[in-house]
């Protein structure tokens, strides 16, 4: 399975944004260098806000593209559509359920086996959540204090229905508005409508 393995507090400097949601990542400045008086053209906008979208969910170019894809055949806005299927993958909404504090975490509590979707276990990162389904964390994995610890200090999301301390409800489908990310998902749309 390919990962991205480069450098993250590095990469969140170039791109401008704290796209791991780490509180260092943005601390260290080149002496002498200020990104933000560099002039960027139309298309190195577009470009830096589809790297920005790609990095924040820590999906591989490939995989990317395949979510344009379907969010140009969609019948919704594209931009939009496009944030609510990545926003809609496990390993997103295990960190937004709050059972991992970053969303590295919530991949590979995913990986190793620690979710159940609808009382199965499930560990792909990429699954697609539809409405309804409840996401649980595993009877055994419930008596790790690292995820009690995480569950403490969660934050509620409108479109996520808590039944119990281990086990949260999509009740609906996010609207791009209640999606937290710093993203001009209209800049990714142009990019890839004169890519593909």
């Amino acid at each position: 399975m390919a990962r991205m393995r480069d450098a993250r507090f590095k990469r969140s400097r170039s791109l401008g944004l704290n796209v791991y949601g780490h509180p260092k990542a943005m601390n260290r400045q080149v002496p002498g260098q200020d990104r933000s008086q560099k002039k960027l053209s139309a298309y190195g906008r577009q470009l830096l806000e589809k790297q920005r979208l790609r990095y924040y969910y820590q999906v591989m170019e490939k995989q990317f593209k395949t979510y344009v894809k379907k969010a140009m055949k969609s019948q919704e806005t594209t931009g939009p559509a496009l944030v609510q299927a990545l926003e809609m993958r496990l390993d997103n909404m295990v960190y937004r359920m709050g059972f991992a504090r970053t969303l590295r975490q919530a991949r590979q509590m995913v990986v190793h086996g620690h979710m159940e979707v609808n009382g199965k276990k499930v560990d792909r990162p990429s699954f697609a959540l539809q409405v309804g389904d409840k996401v649980s964390l595993r009877l055994k994995s419930q008596a790790m204090s690292l995820f009690r610890d995480n569950l403490e200090s969660r934050p509620d999301y409108p479109y996520l229905e808590r039944s119990g301390d281990y086990q949260v409800t999509l009740s609906r489908l996010p609207e791009r508005q209640e999606v937290p990310i710093e993203i001009d998902d209209h800049l990714v749309v142009e990019y890839y409508s004169k890519a593909m």
